[in-house]
Order: structure tokens, then sequence, then C-alpha cells
């Protein structure tokens, strides 16, 4: 196989706790609206829930994404070009990567991702896949500047963010996320990003509250990892996953809702929830094609192409570093 020893730039204490989790989930518990991000639904199990969720009939982006990439590959071989690096923000599980990676035949791949052993899980599975590519998986928070391993700092690069990530966030972060991925990708670069679009509420909730209940699973998990690795004693009975439309916002929320009155505490710190009160989980941002636009020329990166499913249910766009400009 053509896997290399990957990078791992992911703080831990003594204990073995990243302390960036812990940071952010005692901050996000100790707000008015208690909020964890979602990053850190994606432990091993956490991820696996989620690709188990992109099976679902009712979960349509990626069934919408992979049609794009299936359909459009010869237009993104031709304008990316051969020979350059893929920088995966997110991988996961990189089932969609091998669509673009056969189409633009790159010189080297770099998934990153903050779940360590499913990074390298996957990593080692699609170097099988592509024995003649090198492979360089980093352990790293994507959301912020990630230093890319030596053996790719000379090469061109395209970054790869497909899934609709982007919309986790709200648009100020949103932003800096896309102007930290230009960062690390460096000037001359390009990014090949999934965004979802608008469309009815129904089809919104159906694909964030499945009735087979893997997307609960997935929310609840989150609890199950507090308790684990933080010392935390939640008692996961005591909570439900909801999900709901905010017009306003444009957006579908995951929340974790308390069915009681609870106390609980977590790396050593008592809290409090009444029942009805909730932990903003997740928000996930639809877009029009004006608002996507105007998000990713917000953060450095001009539109240059924008494929849609057969369904129009989802967008793939293809952005170049915008080169800096002195003047209106």
């Amino acid at each position: 196989m053509a896997i290399e020893p990957g990078l791992r730039i992911v703080d831990h204490d003594a204990d073995g706790i990243d302390t960036a989790f812990r940071k952010d989930v005692l901050a996000g518990l100790s707000q008015r609206q208690k909020a964890v991000p979602a990053r850190w639904f994606y432990d091993e199990t956490g991820s696996e829930l989620f690709e188990a969720i992109t099976e679902l009939p009712e979960y349509y982006p990626t069934r919408a994404e992979t049609e794009i990439l299936e359909r459009h590959g010869a237009d993104f071989a031709a304008a990316i070009g051969a020979g350059r690096a893929v920088i995966e923000f997110g991988s996961g599980s990189s089932t969609k990567t091998p669509l673009l990676l056969r189409a633009i035949r790159p010189a080297a791949y770099v998934p990153i991702d903050i779940s360590g052993d499913f990074l390298r899980q996957s990593a080692a599975a699609l170097a099988a896949d592509f024995p003649d590519l090198p492979v360089f998986p980093v352990e790293a928070d994507f959301t912020k500047p990630v230093d890319l391993p030596a053996q790719v700092a000379d090469l061109p690069k395209v970054g790869f963010f497909p899934g609709s990530t982007i919309g986790n966030l709200v648009p100020p972060s949103a932003v800096d996320l896309l102007r930290s991925m230009r960062r690390t990708l460096g000037e001359g670069t390009m990014l090949l990003i999934g965004m979802d679009r608008l469309k009815d509420e129904a089809t919104l909730l159906a694909a964030y509250d499945d009735p087979a209940g893997v997307t609960a699973a997935f929310n609840l998990n989150l609890i199950d990892r507090i308790n684990r690795e933080l010392d935390g004693d939640m008692a996961r009975e005591a909570f439900v996953h909801e999900a709901r439309w905010n017009d306003a916002l444009g957006r579908i929320e995951m929340h974790l809702k308390a069915i009681r009155d609870v106390r609980f505490a977590v790396a050593g710190r008592s809290f409090a929830m009444c029942a009805g009160e909730t932990i903003h989980t997740e928000n996930s941002h639809k877009y029009d094609l004006r608002s996507a636009a105007m998000l990713l020329l917000a953060a450095g990166w001009t539109p240059r192409a924008w494929h849609t499913d057969s369904a129009n249910r989802f967008y793939v766009a293809l952005a170049e570093a915008t080169e800096p400009r002195s003047a209106p």
C-alpha cells in the first residue's frame, strides 16, 4: 500500500483527554442555551453511526452528491487537471473520495479528520484500492489551519469538502473555516465543496429525524462520549433527540432535550437542566445559489462552476482561491 505514517495534531493532557473537547463541552454547558459543537459527534461510534445515516432512504444528501460526482467526473478533471494533491477536510470514511480520485488522477491524497482511529482505518482501505497513490493521513481539527505533510508542500492542491459539512456552521464561523482552508491550502489552490440546497420542510425534517432512530442514536452518543471521556454522569435516558426547522435562519437544528429535571457532573463541574431545556448539538444550514456564492466569496473563494443532481437537491461547487486585490 502507498499509505505513509500519519501526522497527529491533536492536544491531549496527561490522562489522554482531548483538551479541546473538554474545553468546548464545559464552555457550552455553561451557557444559557447549552450547546456542544457538532464536530464532537465523531468518536469511533459516532463516525460509524453517521455512515449508517448516509444509507437511510430519508437521508438524500449522500445519494445526491454521489450522483453529481459520478455524472461530472470529466468536468472536474478538465477544470482541476491532473497532478494535484487532494486535501480532504473531515474525511470520515472517504466513501465519495474514490469517485474524485478516479476522475482527476491526483499526485497524492491527504485525508484530515479529528477521529484518529476511524481516519487511519479509512485511509488504509482507500490506499489498498489505489496502490500507486501516496496517502498521508493527518489527525487534526480541520476547523483551524493545518500544517500539511512535507511530501505535498510543493504540489498544487485542491481541497475537497463534501457532505455539506459547511452547513454545520453559523455564517461567521463558516466564513472563518473557509478562510482557514485557504490558508492551509495556500495560494493558487482550488476547492470542491458540497452544499445542501433549500427545500421543503418535510423533506428536511425526515432527513434529520428518521423513523429507524439512527439519527437519534447518533445525537445521544454524544452523551456517552462525554460520560466516557470527561468523567461525566449524564443520565442518557433523561434526554431525547429533537430535530427542528428554523425558517428564519434557514437551517435544521438538532438538540438533546431534557424530558425531566436533571443534574449531572462533567469533568468535576456540576450542571442542571429543567425539563424542556436543550443542548443544541448541530446546525445544518441550507442554501440557495446566491447565499452559497456569497459565503464562498466572503471567504476568499471565487466560484467557477456549480453542479446539481437530477432532483435539484444539492450543490457541488468548484471554486478558486481569489487573487488578492488592493482596491475594489
